[in-house]
């Protein structure tokens, strides 16, 4: 068959759409994650190697994350990468869920700030620092771990307070200085990455795979599984179908999720009489309320009507 004739033929396949049943079991851990694909982003949400939800939006906002999280109960542990929206959505509709935010992504936050060769002997302390948490298998390690950051702190507490003026600066400011900014911290991106620890550390969010209830079943300390066995295979479905439109891509997606969710009905299953009809296109017109715009009409006020012979031009 020509392929032309073939995609006409199969046109219909796309107006068949998939979700995923929401069967409200507690799981043990979730991984929570979003992925942007052109112009939208997914969030997605997976226990174990299956898929259990997912949630359209434009950006990793809360109110989009709830949307999602309202439709499960709460669960027993969850494993997330750090954004704000989803932290606040958590606190909002699971807040007595255990949460561990990915070492690896804290690891990447420390690396853009501080860069993967820090010139000051404080940024390649705290580098090491940071590289040794992917490295903690036991609650011994973590406390030794936590210990050295403190350490650190001491050592370096004025080097990270260090200001400098604006009067008494010289050369180009750099571009996190303010137009009217009469100060910043000297080490300002040293200080932020050692605030990022410090802040994940006082949040205990480090090392709740540690923790007995959650040891015994060895709960993960990164995002990984959903990062390389979902997102990863997501951004080379879209590759190898370049040329997609969006509506479809979208489509090609949630059939993604839907056959990695746990028990998906095979594909035949979920056609129905209306899916073979072509969706039909109606645009809306909204009726226009208030004075006349702009036209394309002549009227004869603004001198606009056709004019004939020499237009009162002297012969």
């Amino acid at each position: 068959m020509d392929p032309r004739s073939f995609r006409r033929s199969t046109h219909w396949c796309w107006n068949i759409s998939s979700a995923i049943e929401v069967t409200g079991e507690i799981y043990p851990e979730v991984q929570l994650d979003g992925i942007y694909l052109g112009s939208w982003c997914c969030l997605i949400a997976i226990a174990g190697e299956h898929v259990i939800g997912y949630q359209w939006c434009d950006t990793e906002k809360r109110v989009a994350w709830e949307q999602l999280l309202t439709r499960f109960p709460a669960q027993d542990s969850v494993v997330i990468d750090g954004g704000s929206g989803l932290a606040s959505a958590l606190k909002h509709c699971w807040p007595k869920t255990p949460v561990q935010r990915c070492l690896v992504h804290i690891q990447r936050n420390v690396r853009v700030l501080i860069t993967m060769r820090p010139r000051t002997t404080a940024g390649r302390e705290l580098r090491a620092i940071s590289l040794a948490l992917t490295r903690i298998t036991s609650q011994d390690q973590a406390r030794a771990w936590l210990l050295a950051l403190n350490q650190w702190h001491g050592k370096h507490h004025q080097m990270l307070n260090e200001k400098t003026y604006r009067s008494h600066h010289r050369g180009s400011l750099p571009q996190s200085v303010r137009p009217h900014q009469h100060w910043w911290f000297t080490h300002d991106r040293l200080r932020k990455a050692y605030k990022l620890l410090e802040r994940a550390s006082q949040q205990e969010v480090l090392f709740t795979y540690l923790k007995d209830e959650h040891r015994s079943r060895n709960a993960s300390s990164t995002t990984n599984r959903i990062e390389g066995g979902i997102n990863a295979q997501l951004r080379n479905l879209l590759r190898n179908h370049r040329g997609l439109t969006p509506e479809h891509a979208k489509r090609a997606v949630e059939w993604f999720l839907y056959k990695h969710s746990q028990n998906p009905a095979p594909a035949h299953q979920l056609i129905k009489k209306e899916h073979y009809e072509p969706v039909a296109y109606t645009q809306e017109i909204e009726e226009h309320i208030g004075p006349a715009e702009l036209g394309t009409g002549l009227d004869e006020n603004e001198g606009l009507w056709h004019r004939k012979g020499w237009a009162g031009r002297a012969s």
